[in-house]
């Protein structure tokens, strides 16, 4: 069976109007669009694929900031989003998330989900374009940690994509400079700091799957020094991010 993969990003306690939640989903697509063909075309969701198909949505900041004012996408000081992008049924990815939330027990997110088969997946499972989606979340949303990986490695650490983030590694880590310096990482690692965010970790060049055994090694090796260096820790409220 085809390992799945996505990407994800992640904060907690940040309070932000719905205007400015819409202002960084338009961003982050705008980002997206270079990486990938389907991913400059996208769609509200629907009760099938062909009703969806017709649902096509212009993601700019005035069209987003309604869709996310709208009842079915607040839910108290948080707003919501769910699109699609694809030609096809079988060749879909899709961006979900929320954001705006003060709440200490609601960790906003924002994730991008990819087939695992097909064109689109043989054009996206890159580690340069995943590690170009992750980019493009820390400078749209500003998140506290991101990361992309197959669900297969997070089944093998015993979790899942929204227990505790920050607290494991995957093919494409990000870090806020506020949680820590990173420390030497053995090769072939990639670091790459963004100014004024933080840190991107890409672990390997290649396609990174838990059948490969060296890839398992690394990924634990670098997990290791991660912890040592106190960055694997759950989120904070971003009002302590400088405490």
């Amino acid at each position: 069976m085809s390992e799945t993969y996505y990407a994800g990003c992640y904060w907690l306690a940040r309070l932000e109007p719905v205007e400015d939640c819409a202002q960084r989903l338009a961003s982050f697509i705008q980002r997206l669009g270079p990486l990938e063909p389907t991913w400059n075309r996208w769609h509200l969701a629907a009760a099938n694929f062909e009703k969806a198909r017709k649902r096509q949505i212009q993601p700019d900041e005035a069209t987003l900031t309604k869709l996310m004012k709208s009842k079915a996408h607040r839910f108290m000081d948080s707003s919501s989003f769910w699109l699609w992008a694809g030609e096809n049924e079988e060749e879909t990815s899709g961006t979900h998330g929320n954001c705006g939330s003060a709440s200490i027990h609601s960790t906003s997110v924002c994730v991008v989900t990819i087939g695992s088969r097909g064109s689109v997946a043989e054009r996206v499972l890159t580690a340069p374009v995943l590690t170009s989606v992750v980019r493009a979340m820390a400078l749209a949303w500003e998140p506290e940690v991101g990361i992309a990986t197959s669900h297969a490695h997070l089944d093998q650490l015993k979790v899942d994509q929204f227990s505790s983030p920050g607290t494991y590694v995957g093919w494409v880590m990000y870090f806020a400079d506020f949680r820590g310096p990173v420390p030497p990482l053995p090769a072939p690692v990639q670091v790459e700091h963004i100014p004024n965010r933080g840190t991107l970790i890409t672990l390997t060049p290649e396609k990174f799957t838990v059948s490969n055994p060296a890839h398992v090694a690394l990924a634990a090796d670098v997990q290791a020094r991660l912890q040592d260096a106190g960055l694997l820790h759950p989120l904070r409220p971003w009002a302590a991010q400088s405490g």
